[in-house]
């Protein structure tokens, strides 16, 4: 893991916020980076590739680190690193905008399936280590989930695997479907004491996304029609911006799912199940070897 130079809490102005951007290497991520810079916001960034998010953090004045989310050991020193780099000034904003959707049924060095580890245990564990620094200023927590939650999701808790019934779009859609749990259930735990959280899908965006997969989904993103069918990374990285600055109840409700800019009742019937979120949490907290409250 490798931190860039760390610009400290004397060069951000009291009215930034600081903000925590994983999956910043590429795509809507490494876009939503490039359109914060030009406010004075205090920007640590999380990518995969050291040569990918050093070049994004250069462009944009950004701190950095790097991660693997296969990997849960670099999670928990991610964590660390980035509690080191804030100090006492608290996180205002963690975008947990990394992911993606991954080819067969193969386990990461933690024993778990892949998709659901890096979309959804990695961050979880992020979150929860990450957290008192977010409560500490009233912060918010913005998940970026997709519309594959309604359509392939359907999530059993003690078969987060899906290790009876495996493909790579099921996987993709309960760990999308995971990130709109998380975020109801961080807005149920902690809204009440100024913590607010919000899933989104940012569109169908023109980028990498399914390159590693065997999932049909990305002949879509190869074929030529890609430009008309799909949207560019810039509006993608724009809505994930409209999040991130956004203020809480005002431009955005906590506990809610968005479809890009609009709040939507279209969502898998299982968002609405309180007792799956809760039981999601503890199994997910069981999981990554964190003590569930």
């Amino acid at each position: 893991m490798t931190p860039d130079n760390d610009r400290g809490p004397s060069a951000v102005p009291d009215t930034s916020k600081t903000i925590v951007l994983t999956g910043a290497s590429d795509g809507i991520g490494a876009e939503a980076a490039r359109q914060l810079a030009s406010s004075a916001h205090r920007l640590i960034l999380v990518g995969r590739s050291v040569e990918k998010t050093r070049a994004v953090a250069q462009e944009t004045g950004a701190s950095w680190f790097t991660a693997d989310f296969a990997r849960l050991d670099d999670v928990r020193e991610l964590a660390a690193k980035i509690t080191d780099a804030v100090g006492e000034d608290g996180i205002h904003v963690l975008a947990n905008n990394a992911g993606g959707i991954f080819g067969d049924q193969t386990p990461t060095v933690d024993g778990f399936e892949k998709t659901m580890q890096v979309n959804h245990l990695a961050p979880f564990l992020l979150t929860n280590l990450l957290l008192p620094h977010v409560r500490k200023v009233e912060g918010a927590v913005i998940n970026t989930s997709s519309i594959a939650h309604r359509l392939f999701g359907h999530i059993d808790v003690d078969d987060l695997d899906n290790t009876r019934r495996f493909s790579p779009n099921k996987a993709y859609g309960d760990a999308k479907l995971a990130n709109v749990l998380f975020a109801k259930s961080l807005h149920a735990r902690f809204h009440a004491e100024g913590l607010s959280a919000v899933a989104f899908h940012p569109g169908t965006v023109r980028t990498n996304f399914a390159s590693e997969s065997s999932s049909v989904m990305r002949l879509l993103y190869r074929t030529p029609l890609k430009r008309i069918m799909l949207i560019g990374p810039d509006k993608g990285g724009a809505t994930l911006r409209w999040f991130i600055e956004g203020t809480p109840d005002e431009t955005w409700f906590s506990g809610a799912y968005y479809d890009e800019r609009v709040l939507t009742t279209k969502v898998n019937p299982q968002v609405n199940d309180a007792a799956l979120a809760e039981s999601l949490w503890q199994r997910s907290a069981e999981l990554v070897g964190l003590d569930a409250p």
